[in-house]
């Protein structure tokens, strides 16, 4: 994906890590799960209680009494078109195939569900933007049983969150907190309706922060993520990620296929950044630079300087090497080619794709930025004016 500071790009595949399968757990409805009876008679060993910082060990229900209402079950439907292949209009074909050949569209219906949270009492939600995405309908189902109407107010799919609304008053709301102070070990509840089973309760520890995407195998978005072992399951998405004040510090969004304990969520300022612009313009608009992209190690430099040393001499140890310049974008236009190492952008020194990602996304769209590139052995300063993503992009 063609994005500044998102598209990361190894010189032998898409930069998607080869042993992690990333899924956002929105949970199909159609699918269903069946327990399984197996003869294992090895001891089961009970994980450790988890217990709040201050030393309560019912934390966990005190919190889900406070907030559990105010987390509510999100279900979408969109129609597909499956459209009729040029082929199949030729005479040759309906000849011998006559009626079994469809003369025209067919269509079909896709449901999904997932989580959200209330945090206005008049009915605005959150939730992921891959919850609702495309979705011609979508139904809003509240702890006590009543169901609303939905209506996306925006959607942001390169942090992948939403924001819908329901026409509904007195809601109860949940509380947002802060997850620049966040620490792992910390522990957190995730509340939510995994594979359709509303109202589930999970808890464990804040594991990590600042996961990147590429860490994870998301490198379309720009998010550093919040790392937990609180189990997250398919219909999870978009539900809060919660701490021991019943205060939302994220919102579950991903897991990684075949591991256990891995669970990630959007941190709540991000969120909340996102969901305000969302809710006042219905849409975020992101800087983009038209860049491919991917950090300087000595194997890359060997492998550009033995591959295309007739073209590019790569002298650089470390920094982050331009692979692509998207044509007519900022970056074509300011100057920049294939083959130069940033070094710096906006005056911070940058060696990794992450460090660039963070440092665009927090440049102004139409503003210039200072990008210090080292080219051919000799160091040149690069201002490029940052555009608004476009939102029909290359893939």
């Amino acid at each position: 994906m063609l994005l500044s500071g998102v598209a990361v790009v190894s010189l032998g595949g898409c930069g998607v890590l080869p042993t992690k399968s990333l899924q956002t757990p929105t949970n199909p409805v159609e699918s269903q799960t069946t327990a399984q009876n197996t003869n294992d008679t090895s001891t089961v060993v009970a994980p450790p209680a988890i217990i709040s910082a201050s030393g309560d060990p019912n934390f966990v229900v005190r919190v889900v009494q406070r907030v559990g209402g105010a987390v509510v079950r999100i279900d979408s439907a969109r129609t597909v078109t499956a459209r009729v292949p040029n082929e199949f209009s030729d005479p040759f074909f309906r000849r011998f195939f006559g009626e079994a050949v469809p003369s025209q569209p067919r269509q079909r219906v896709e449901r999904g569900s997932g989580s959200g949270f209330i945090i206005s009492s008049s009915g605005q939600i959150l939730t992921n933007a891959h919850v609702v995405d495309g979705a011609d309908k979508v139904t809003v189902t509240l702890k006590d049983g009543r169901t609303f109407d939905g209506k996306v107010l925006g959607e942001d799919p390169v942090t992948d969150v939403a924001v819908i609304e329901i026409d509904a008053n007195n809601l109860p709301t949940i509380s947002l907190g802060n997850s620049e102070t966040l620490q792992p070990g910390e522990a957190v509840i995730a509340i939510g309706n995994p594979l359709g089973l509303n109202n589930t309760v999970t808890s464990g520890i804040l594991s990590a922060t600042g996961r990147s995407s590429s860490d994870i195998g998301a490198s379309d978005k720009r998010v550093d993520y919040i790392q937990t072992d609180a189990a997250i399951n398919p219909g999870n998405s978009g539900g809060p990620l919660l701490n021991a004040n019943a205060q939302v510090i994220g919102m579950n969004t991903a897991i990684i296929q075949g591991a256990q304990g891995l669970g990630f969520a959007i941190p709540i300022n991000t969120v909340q950044k996102i969901a305000q612009e969302l809710i006042t313009q219905g849409r975020v608009d992101h800087p983009y630079l038209g860049i491919q992209m991917v950090t300087l190690t000595p194997e890359v430099k060997d492998r550009i300087n033995d591959r295309f040393g007739d073209r590019i001499n790569i002298t650089a140890e470390q920094g982050v090497l331009l692979v692509r310049i998207v044509p007519r974008s900022p970056a074509a236009i300011a100057g920049l080619r294939p083959g130069d190492v940033i070094k710096s952008i906006n005056n911070q020194p940058v060696t990794t794709v992450e460090q660039v990602q963070k440092l665009v996304e927090d440049s102004q769209i139409g503003r210039l930025l200072p990008v210090e590139v080292e080219r051919n052995g000799q160091t040149r300063q690069v201002a490029v004016r940052p555009a608004p993503l476009p939102v029909d992009r290359e893939g």
